[in-house]
């Protein structure tokens, strides 16, 4: 069995991206991403305020991307209702969701000085 290049892994990657682009979540959270973008640009924020909003916008995309193939790994593993693949799907979106939380708080942190003060 021969082993994939790296250019091939490269492909794979992009070709999971194409897929994420689809879900319904993931364009939300780009959506979101896209408005951070633009107010920090609006605003001027610093070098370091820039890290940390990139930082966690890739964390929440690539939660959403990780949640995404756990729910399309439960769905292909069976397709009958069973208690553990929800609470395996409840469990991934709670991931989504408290990584989102935190990255709202810091979007809070970071644009309320430009705003209010």
């Amino acid at each position: 069995m021969q082993k994939n290049s790296f250019i091939d892994a490269f492909k794979f990657a992009f070709n999971g991206l194409a897929l994420v682009f689809k879900e319904r979540n993931f364009k939300r959270h780009l959506v979101s991403s896209a408005l951070v973008i633009i107010t920090a640009t609006y605003v001027n924020v610093t070098a370091m305020e820039w890290c940390i909003l990139s930082l966690c916008m890739g964390l929440v995309l690539g939660f959403e991307t990780l949640n995404t193939a756990i729910e399309k790994t439960v769905d292909r593993i069976g397709t009958e209702q069973h208690e553990l693949s929800g609470q395996i799907k409840d469990i991934s979106a709670a991931a989504v969701l408290l990584v989102s939380i935190v990255s709202a708080v810091v979007g809070v942190l970071i644009f309320w000085p430009y705003f209010f003060n």
